[in-house]
């Protein structure tokens, strides 16, 4: 999927409380989910479509990567 970077919206989350080791996450249109690395904001960006992204989400909550 091809997103212009300066018009997508990224954001860290309110518990990454100003740490070194950030993801960055878009919401693109028709659902995909971008993931970067905060610190190379100019780098490659993961796109995950939205069941994928629902079932990591979920993986994570569940502690599976603990």
């Amino acid at each position: 999927m091809s997103v212009e970077p300066d018009r997508t919206e990224w954001f860290k989350s309110t518990y990454s409380a100003g740490g070194q080791e950030c993801v960055e996450v878009a919401f693109h249109p028709g659902g995909e989910v971008g993931v970067r690395d905060s610190k190379d904001r100019g780098g490659p960006a993961l796109t995950f479509g939205p069941r994928a992204w629902d079932a990591f989400t979920a993986a994570l909550r569940a502690g599976n990567f603990g």
